[in-house]
């Protein structure tokens, strides 16, 4: 018997089998987990804080390695630590528990009951963010098993309130606040990328590095109004929508930056030959007007290339028979990591072009600069990208959307977007109905970030 035939008849069963403990342990983390309704405004997440820190004290965890913070009822955090020598500064590893209101009569099952069918899990946060959260706990218990001593700390924080931005101030920045000495760290690895697949196909390995400014503008007309029988020209309703309408006809100038222009450089490579070569010359910096239109029409393309505004609210008027006294619009910009806000404005003011629209921002979450590409991390992510994905590109991302990533970046701990768990470009289901992670990225994922994290602690 050749020993090529004897690797795969033998060793690689053996291999397999001695992960399936692992790999039970952290589905029975994982079902207990999603399991706890912690929807944001209803749910419970110092239950699910209070569950997982028992997972990790019963794995051999003392009482100053796990510790559960609750700043409000209904609330919770946990922060563990494994110890290592110190040689090395630690690194932060994090996951929010919280998740999104799913309907039992919008979900073909119960979103609040693990569910195993057609090769897939089913469950709200199953992928965002309970994945990660259960394998970081599965994970570290494993470490703690093993008698693994780092290089560096291992710190692990569960944050509650994530998918409000931590708006009350309970989750990252209730902990950056009140215990910042027990979650510094020289870097930090979080929700915002993972590896997108294509007809089964792995088409990259993402690792988010920046992420875009949510803000909220409100858009106002006032007048007098009158009776429906006597139409004016300078109606509420009508001033607005002309304005609207400007704004949906109008277009950010493009502006890349490190990330961005890395993003559409490697992306070129999985993309159909028009695509590409548009891609390539907007990363280099020749994209002509036509080339430019084209990846604008892909709303993926779009957002990485500018800061996008679009309204998202409606309301005017106050009666069928009477003219609009006020008529009011909601616009939700996403802002480029480094463009001012005060820049922002200024250019929707001069969009909306009438100077009866007023203009007020009602919101902004907290900008943060970019986490500069690593060699550490990017080598070691490229290394094992090519053991458990072969061919597939590494490619630094930039989230149009948010994390809790800011608070961190804004207190000098440089986060980093990347999962390991792979999900279809095409059926994006966070958020939404019959949200769901396959069973084979599960375990992928799993032994992909038990890897990873522990070449970055060392030891």
């Amino acid at each position: 018997m050749s020993a090529r035939l004897f690797l795969l008849l033998f060793v690689l069963p053996l291999a397999a089998a001695a992960h399936a403990p692992q790999q039970r342990l952290a589905r029975d983390i994982y079902k207990e987990l999603v399991e706890i309704n912690t929807v944001t405004a209803t749910g419970d997440t110092a239950a699910a804080a209070e569950a997982m820190a028992a997972r990790l004290r019963s794995a051999g965890f003392g009482p100053d390695d796990v510790r559960v913070f609750t700043p409000a009822p209904r609330k919770g955090n946990v922060v563990a630590r494994l110890r290592g020598t110190g040689a090395k500064r630690p690194i932060l590893l994090v996951a929010h528990i919280d998740v999104v209101e799913a309907r039992r009569e919008d979900w073909t099952s119960d979103p609040f009951k693990l569910v195993e069918k057609d090769g897939y899990f089913y469950a709200r946060g199953s992928g965002d963010d309970k994945f990660m959260a259960a394998a970081f706990v599965a994970n570290l218990v494993r470490y703690k098993q093993e008698g693994y001593r780092p290089a560096r700390d291992i710190i692990l924080v569960l944050e509650t309130d994530e998918e409000v931005l931590d708006a009350d101030g309970v989750g990252m920045s209730w902990l950056i606040k009140n215990h910042r000495d027990l979650i510094d760290a020289e870097l930090a690895l979080n929700e915002g990328a993972g590896v997108g697949l294509k007809n089964g196909k792995p088409l990259r390995n993402g690792v988010q590095t920046s992420e875009k400014v949510p803000v909220n503008y409100r858009l106002e007309v006032k007048n007098s109004g009158g009776h429906s029988s006597l139409p004016r020209k300078d109606n509420a309703i009508y001033r607005l929508a002309d304005g609207i309408g400007r704004l949906a006809r109008f277009d950010f100038p493009v502006k890349l930056n490190e990330t961005t222009r890395l993003w559409f450089e490697r992306s070129a490579a999985t993309e159909a030959p028009q695509t590409a070569a548009d891609m390539r010359a907007l990363a280099a910096g020749r994209a002509d007007a036509a080339a430019i239109a084209r990846l604008s029409a892909n709303p993926l393309y779009n957002a990485q290339m500018r800061t996008t505004c679009v309204a998202t609210l409606l309301e005017g008027g106050h009666a069928t028979n009477a003219l609009p006294q006020t008529a009011r619009a909601t616009v939700n910009c996403r802002v480029l990591p480094g463009e001012p806000l005060a820049e922002v404005a200024a250019t929707l003011r001069k969009v909306l072009a009438d100077d009866q629209i007023a203009l007020t921002q009602t919101w902004a979450h907290v900008a943060s600069d970019p986490s500069p590409l690593r060699p550490d991390l990017m080598q070691a992510i490229e290394k094992l990208t090519a053991e458990f994905w072969p061919g597939t590109p590494v490619i630094p991302s930039m989230s149009t959307g948010a994390t809790d990533g800011s608070f961190l970046r804004n207190v000098g701990i440089p986060t980093y977007g990347h999962s390991g768990l792979a999900a279809d470009v095409d059926d994006v289901r966070a958020h939404g109905r019959d949200e769901r992670v396959s069973v084979k990225a599960f375990d992928n994922g799993l032994e992909y970030l038990y890897r990873l994290v522990k070449v970055l602690a060392g030891g």
